[in-house]
């Protein structure tokens, strides 16, 4: 069972192969979080993120731990995006790898819900516009 964290200083590159043997695994889920072009009803044209460490790292190397125990993962591993990430470019991704769909697809929802909610990152949106010219 293993955690890897990344931070990335801007977009995320294409999602790697599959890292582990295929015979220790029954599912691999790779979910890509991708900046949309509207924020709050307004155009964007990117977003920029603020990553507070070693905090956001140890945070999510603990919530990484919790979601195997949890759920019986083989492992996980999280990159997400410090700095501007421009409209449809990767800004945060996770693989899990599980013995069975279930389990894989479960720890998915529950990992990006709480990390939305306890880990110091935040997101600002860079407008396409000055506000009141949109």
């Amino acid at each position: 069972m293993s955690v890897t964290i990344r931070i990335i200083d801007g977009p995320l590159g294409e999602p790697a192969s599959v890292l582990l043997p295929a015979a220790q695994f029954g599912a691999a889920i790779v979910f890509d979080g991708v900046v949309r072009s509207d924020e709050g009803g307004r155009t964007i044209r990117a977003l920029n993120y603020e990553v507070y460490e070693p905090m956001a790292s140890n945070m999510l190397a603990e919530l990484g731990r919790e979601m195997l125990t949890k759920h019986g993962l083989v492992s996980i591993m999280v990159e997400h995006s410090r700095g501007e990430v421009s409209v449809g470019q990767r800004s945060f991704r996770l693989t899990v790898h599980a013995l069975h769909r279930a389990e894989s697809l479960a720890a998915v929802g529950e990992f990006i819900d709480l990390m939305k909610r306890d880990v110091p990152i935040w997101k600002t949106a860079l407008h396409a516009s000055p506000p009141g010219l949109a």
